[in-house]
């Protein structure tokens, strides 16, 4: 199953998508996420975001819940629920496009499957925004397991995000190689 939604991304990422995903990726960090991270701090009334922490502890959560108040929490759960919603989608529509596009020559499978990195870390921010806004749903109440479960979550989505652009990277160094390769092969 992997494997064939693998082989989709790399057959949908046509120059022309991975051109409208940059635009879109470019247009949304520059006009929507400046506005987005102001009502967050405002919000949040400067403790911080879960999601937007790389290490927190369940402790740290109730923490940011009682700081943020009744307001702040419902602001917070509406956030993840229109904006995150979108967010993922935006930059796992750049990324795995990108990946693919540029790892289109690749010999092998093994880097095609690369182009999965982004989808599984837009997958992980869906599970985080889930479990953190349980948590603040439900402040003052414990939140048991969900609230061990969130920290974990924000890690390792933010590993894989921030891997997917490492994985770019790497692939526009292949990709560059490979075309550098073929011309000296012509020359």
């Amino acid at each position: 199953m992997l494997h064939r939604l693998s082989l989709w991304v790399v057959r949908f990422s046509t120059g022309r998508v991975v051109l409208i995903a940059l635009v879109t990726f470019l247009l949304f960090t520059a006009l929507v996420l400046p506005r987005q991270a102001s009502a967050a701090d405002r919000s949040a009334g400067g403790a911080g975001s879960p999601d937007m922490s790389f290490s927190y502890s369940a402790q740290d959560l109730y923490q940011m819940a009682e700081a943020y108040g009744q307001q702040g929490r419902a602001a917070y759960v509406r956030a993840r629920f229109t904006f995150d919603l979108i967010w993922p989608l935006v930059y796992t529509f750049f990324l795995a496009t990108a990946i693919s596009w540029l790892l289109r020559g690749a010999s092998t499978s093994l880097l095609h499957r690369l182009n999965l990195v982004p989808i599984f870390g837009a997958l992980l921010d869906y599970l985080e925004n889930i479990s953190t806004s349980l948590v603040m749903l439900r402040y003052p109440q414990p939140t048991a397991l969900v609230d061990q479960l969130a920290p974990f979550l924000t890690l390792v989505k933010w590993i894989l995000v921030y891997g997917s652009f490492v994985v770019l990277l790497v692939s526009a160094g292949v990709a560059v190689v490979g075309r550098m390769r073929d011309w000296s092969r012509r020359g």
